[in-house]
């Protein structure tokens, strides 16, 4: 052992542990007897495991008595799709939820280990690529502590999306390997494993029924991740799909005969399905592997939910009629679309239920929630890939087509101008797809947007036309996020600070408490204790900086910070334009002029996909800016630029405690909601931000005069694009002057042409400045000197931060969650005893 602590506390199994010294021995215990290492080390790692296994031995006992008591019970249960989840580490919110933080502090100091080294050891689990997945991570944090009946299902991805390295040449992707030794939070459950199926071809029997003869069968098997709730026993389950073949698939006698790939054929095609999310689909192969990942995740599932609706009917008559009074299916995004004709076809070819009676059940259990306008990821599958992976489900999808446009010719025929559009099936000879959100609008009984803007706009633009046939169908779930993780125990200084001044730490569990800071807004005394916990935060994020950049950053500076997907409607490269326009001013100015001058670090941070090249161009604009920039003896006192490599929950969890204005400046009517933006306003960080999805709300929520507003409103886009390609144009000198500076090889030799050209231009794929940058570029400036004038006054500043954090309460996802149980899931609280 690594320490003489150790030796004092016997290695003894204390599965429910509460006092540190029983905490100790169970650790040592489990280094002793649960061993993945050679024996006699308990060096950070060996400890990390071992640690990790003493918290899961009670989650594992109130995970038992959770699922006992909602067997008992026999509630009505929710299941949540989504191809990603960004769970973030695991073991800060475990112990946290179940209140030992202290408890686990001491014993790891007894055994000679501080906590916090422990806890870095933990590596991310790379389940999801951005808000999407946080998203569906946060919701299920509700989902327990609220005491809800709910499961996750996901997928369990080798290498998830990617690691990101920043070398000179921009950003290097790499796989991720979080899995490389294992994780101790998931178990695998070898009793539960159902058979998904592809390819192949359909036969009808002799009484006219249909059968899917599948060409290839893989297995999935569970693996289940327990997720606590916040100071309650219930613990719910997020279960991740691993795609196997069986013994009985690998090809001894090929094997034998020196053919070993094609032996182990189908081995490696499983293995293929869950190695990577969002594999690169510019290929046939790439599309099919893409679309079986989808399926995987909607097969498996529908049958665990169905043998479970069956096991607890054991004995009893079973009505698929009751399927949805105890089941409730929700769609996070069109990525488990093929849920709808895969219930179907339970139904119909394994079940027996006739058609009518198949669909009654189906569009009573699936929700759907639509996150995006974007006209990409609005997902659209070839025909032809599709008959060819699923030619079972692709009939079920043509007569679900067939019926509605039947429905729409004999009830609604002052829509059938429209049908073109509203169908599921684009059979344009050129491109023949399958519409999948096309396909959730008619089969679900409820579509959500996630922030009222978003959803103001599903009903008026992208789904009018379906509105008009069911208007009690959409409906608005402004999304949010747990202030577990993203306050309580990400910035424990302010936490303290909020409880202390509330007189009360309900706040965690009932975040419109938070409005009780208002009171104190203008209080010297909360103002200081306020700017101190932000200045612990700002020196633990300058320190996180030095460490993976080598960058060196001013703590008294204003941190000013853009982390997420990088992408054009987000808008970094509006962002760096201004940082860029920022430094050339910098180097007109004399040296007691530069002495007014706000000092600033800008920080950006996100991951651009693997084959999204104007994306890459960005982030390696940034770092190139950055190199020069920082590197600038005049005015490198005055402004940093850093990108921040690798961007995950871990390292949002140290960037946004130190924030203080925090850039959320997509494209009106183009960001869905965003929840960063609220995990910034939570933690006191001022917004500079355009009129676009959860902004609306943040803004209404904290008072105008704490948000700075600028840009286009999302009414506007559509008018100014097209006077753009009209030629009616007018671009501000600052905005030409921005780009020039980087034409003149400011920031090295590499050529940025193809991105500036995206900004030039009246119209044209890849010009004409779809987003706005450059109309946007003049009231952007203008905002960004409107920040530096008031942070120059620091009560000020610190009022409108305190004020931020006082109007985050709407933000809570347990307030987001409560509505869907209630008003799509009609699910009820089903709290241990």
């Amino acid at each position: 052992m690594a320490s003489s602590g150790a030796s004092q506390f016997p290695a003894a199994a204390h599965p429910l542990a509460d006092e540190p010294s029983d905490i100790a021995s169970n650790i040592n215990y489990h280094a002793q007897y649960s061993p993945h290492f050679s024996p006699f080390k308990f060096e950070l790692e060996q400890a990390y495991y071992a640690t990790a296994e003493s918290v899961r031995d009670r989650l594992i006992q109130q995970w038992n008595d959770t699922y006992a008591h909602f067997h008992k019970v026999d509630p009505k249960q929710t299941y949540y799709l989504s191809m990603e989840y960004l769970q973030g580490r695991a073991l800060t919110n475990a112990i946290g939820n179940l209140n030992l933080q202290g408890a686990y502090a001491d014993a790891l100091n007894k055994l000679g280990h501080k906590l916090e080294a422990i806890v870095d050891q933990e590596k991310d689990a790379a389940l999801g690529n951005g808000g999407l997945g946080r998203l569906a991570s946060c919701f299920l944090d509700s989902m327990a502590t609220l005491n809800l009946p709910a499961w996750g299902y996901g997928l369990r991805y080798r290498y998830g999306l990617f690691k990101q390295r920043i070398t000179k040449d921009g950003q290097e992707e790499i796989a991720e390997d979080w899995l490389e030794k294992f994780s101790p939070w998931e178990v695998v459950r070898h009793d539960v494993v159902f058979p998904v199926k592809f390819f192949g071809r359909v036969e009808v029997n002799p009484d006219g029924t249909r059968k899917w003869v599948p060409g290839e069968t893989m297995q999935a098997l569970a693996y289940d991740v327990p997720i606590p709730g916040y100071k309650t026993k219930n613990t719910i389950s997020l279960r991740l799909w691993e795609a196997r073949a069986s013994a009985a698939d690998f090809n001894l006698f090929q094997f034998n005969d020196g053919q070993y790939e094609s032996a182990a054929q189908l081995h490696s095609r499983a293995q293929q399905i869950c190695a990577v999310l969002y594999p690169g689909d510019a290929t046939e192969e790439g599309k099919l592997l893409r679309l079986k990942q989808q399926f995987f995740l909607c097969s498996a599932s529908l049958q665990d939910i169905i043998s479970r609706f069956k096991e607890r009917k054991h004995g009893k008559s079973l009505k698929w009629s009751e399927f949805p009074s105890k089941v409730a299916v929700q769609l996070n995004d069109t990525h488990p679309t093929l849920a709808i004709p895969e219930l179907m076809r339970l139904l119909m070819d394994e079940e027996g239920l006739g058609w009518d009676e198949a669909w009654d059940v189906t569009t009573r259990t699936i929700a759907y929630t639509n996150h995006t306008v974007l006209p990409e990821a609005l997902e659209k599958w070839s025909q032809a890939v599709m008959w060819k992976l699923l030619p079972r489900h692709m009939e079920i999808i043509e007569e679900i087509d067939k019926r509605f446009m039947e429905m729409i010719k004999a009830s609604h025929s002052n829509l059938e101008s429209k049908l073109s559009s509203m169908r599921i099936l684009d059979n344009n000879p050129e491109k023949a797809v399958v519409r999948m959100a096309n396909l959730c609008v008619v089969s679900s009984h409820t579509v959500n947007g996630v922030a009222q803007l978003h959803s103001d706009i599903l009903k008026a633009e992208l789904f009018s036309d379906y509105v008009s046939i069911w208007p009690k169908r959409f409906q608005n779930k402004t999304n949010g996020i747990t202030p577990r993780r993203w306050l309580r125990f990400c910035s424990p200084e302010l936490s303290n600070i909020i409880t202390r001044w509330l007189k009360t730490d309900k706040w965690v569990t009932n975040l419109d408490l938070l409005v009780g800071l208002r009171e104190f807004a203008d209080n010297a005394d909360l103002q200081a204790e306020w700017s101190s916990a932000k200045m612990a935060n700002k020196n633990r994020l300058a320190q996180y900086i030095m460490r993976v950049t080598g960058v060196s950053i001013d703590p008294n500076s204003l941190f000013d910070i853009q982390i997420k997907r990088i992408h054009e409607y987000k808008r970094q490269l509006l962002n760096i334009l201004g940082a860029i326009y920022r430094y050339k001013k910098l180097k007109e100015m004399s040296a007691n002029e530069r002495k007014n001058v706000t000092p600033r670090t800008v920080m950006i941070g996100g991951k651009a996909f693997a084959t999204y090249t104007n994306a890459k161009r960005i982030v390696k604009l940034v770092s190139d800016v950055g190199a020069v920039v920082n590197s600038d003896p005049e005015v490198n006192n005055y402004l940093k630029v850093v990108f921040v490599p690798n961007y995950n929950v871990s390292v949002a969890e140290i960037l946004i405690p130190g924030s203080e204005l925090s850039q959320h400046i997509s494209t009106a009517g183009m960001e869905a909601s965003g929840t960063s933006n609220m995990k910034f306003s939570l933690n006191g960080c001022l917004i500079i931000g355009t009129l676009d999805g959860a902004n609306v709300e943040i803004r209404e929520e904290i008072g105008n005069e704490n948000f700075f507003l600028f840009g286009a409103t999302a009414d506007e886009v559509p008018k100014l694009r097209k006077d753009r390609e009209n030629g009616l144009f007018k671009p501000d000198p600052r905005f030409e002057e921005a780009k020039q500076f980087i034409r003149s090889g400011a920031f090295g030799s590499y050529d940025y042409n193809p991105l500036l050209d995206s900004l030039e231009g009246n119209s044209g794929y890849g010009r004409g400045d779809y987003f706005l940058v450059g109309h946007d570029f003049a009231s952007y400036m203008d905002a960004q000197k409107r920040v530096d004038e008031a942070y120059k006054d620091r009560k000020r500043w610190l009022k409108m931060s305190i004020l931020s954090t006082a109007g985050s309460g709407k933000f809570s996802s347990d307030r987001t969650i409560a509505q869907y149980a209630k008003e799509i899931w009609n699910i009820e609280e089903c709290r241990i005893p």
